[in-house]
């Protein structure tokens, strides 16, 4: 998909893109296969905000996707449309199987309609097909990668995003993150391979403020702007500089290059070299 541009007709469409969808279906959305969200603005059963600038934003239904696949193990599908999704990044593809089930998956790079995908062993290396980590030699992009056997793909689900694997030596295999940190998965797991699509989603520019109300975005204010109530940053004569504190967060924590990752977790000795360690 390419960048598109448009006239500068008004001071909101001056500077503005969003990506071409013309390759897309226009054909109605697939029913059983979606359901319906409910929104809590940023707020909890107690009716209270816990995530800020949260609220508002166009209504949309959730597309299932099937983020395993490994159900329908060595049975072949039809790639029938590519479609938008609202509630992600990526775009999303319609497959057929052969006994007639439909089921969204994340759609890779370079997928086109009428292709056929397989979760398989024993399947072909190229764009949509899912395989065990195992068998997939080094140096090809994966992305839908799985970190526990038989939980579904967790990792590697944004747009234009890709992993690798770099190493299959011994009972695990090294895979790279997008980050660039490595860590060791489960050769058991399964993956898909290919690059995300959507590949230009970073490359938009949102141009005014009332597209990210329609996303569910609030306005967000410096809190060296709001008073010295709201902000450990607020207060003073006008827009007064941080420098003289320690930048903070609203509720008085250190904030601003402040490590927040807990000292050891489950799965430090999975990560070979973290996304801002060098290598051990």
């Amino acid at each position: 998909m390419a960048i598109k541009k448009y006239k500068p007709t008004t001071a909101g469409r001056r500077g503005m893109t969003t990506v071409d969808y013309s390759g897309l279906s226009k054909a109605k959305r697939q029913k059983g296969l979606m359901t319906t969200i409910s929104k809590h603005s940023g707020r909890n059963n107690q009716g209270r905000i816990t995530v800020r600038h949260r609220g508002g934003g166009v209504k949309r239904l959730y597309r299932l996707i099937d983020n395993k696949r490994f159900d329908k193990l060595d049975v072949p599908a039809k790639v029938e449309k590519i479609e938008y999704d609202p509630n992600r990044t990526a775009f999303i593809s319609l497959l057929i199987y052969e006994d007639g089930e439909r089921r969204y998956i994340l759609a890779p790079d370079g997928l086109k309609v009428g292709e056929r995908v397989i979760c398989s062993n024993k399947a072909k290396i190229k764009p949509g097909n899912r395989v065990k980590i195992g068998s997939i030699p080094v140096g090809f992009n994966i992305h839908d990668v799985e970190i526990q056997p038989g939980r579904g793909a967790q990792m590697v689900k944004s747009a234009g995003s890709s992993g690798q694997v770099s190493s299959q030596d011994g009972e695990l295999a090294q895979v790279t993150l997008p980050s660039g940190s490595i860590r060791y998965v489960s050769k058991e797991c399964f993956a898909t391979i290919g690059q995300v699509s959507n590949i230009d989603h970073n490359n938009v520019t949102i141009g005014k403020a009332g597209r990210m109300r329609k996303m569910g975005r609030r306005p967000q204010v410096l809190g060296k702007s709001m008073n010295a109530t709201d902000h450990p940053h607020g207060g003073g004569e006008g827009h007064t500089a941080i420098s003289p504190k320690m930048p903070k967060t609203p509720w008085g924590a250190p904030a601003l290059g402040v490590k927040t990752r807990r000292r050891k977790r489950y799965s430090d000795h999975l990560i070979i070299k973290g996304r801002r360690k060098k290598k051990k």
